[in-house]
């Protein structure tokens, strides 16, 4: 299982208090998952969210980026086909024939950025389709 987590200390909105959040994001049966719980250390007040989806909130996102600092999912070879490449990037994201085309550009060249679990489901759906890629993450 990939996964990547950050423990966040905030104020507590109800008491003032330091409100502790753990945040993550991991796949689970290829699929992209995130969650976020959290107590505060005065007052009552816990939670605990868990979801699935094509795109994490952006707040949980930052805070992965902010501790982690983005990964890069590169092409591993030269001269790879764009069909299947375009075929993955459509399916992962949902986009068009355009979008697609312009994101195995950016592939192709400088790489794609994101959360560490984010590149490693992409470099996922690429290798099912035979196309070689890796993972840079910026503790590499």
């Amino acid at each position: 299982m990939i996964t990547q987590g950050v423990t966040v200390t905030t104020r507590c909105d109800d008491c003032g208090g330091a409100l502790i959040r753990d945040i993550g994001q991991f796949i689970d049966c290829g699929q992209l998952w995130w969650g976020t719980e959290g107590q505060c250390r005065t007052c009552p007040r816990a939670w605990c969210e868990q979801d699935s989806g094509a795109v994490t909130p952006e707040g949980i996102r930052q805070a992965l980026l902010a501790e982690h600092g983005p990964a890069r999912l590169r092409l591993a070879g030269p001269g790879t086909s764009s069909v299947p490449v375009l075929r993955a990037l459509r399916e992962m994201h949902g986009l068009s024939p355009a979008q697609a085309r312009t994101m195995a550009d950016e592939l192709r060249t400088a790489g794609l950025t994101g959360t560490l679990v984010e590149m490693e489901l992409v470099a996922a759906a690429l290798r099912r389709r035979s196309v070689a890629a890796t993972v840079e993450s910026a503790a590499d």
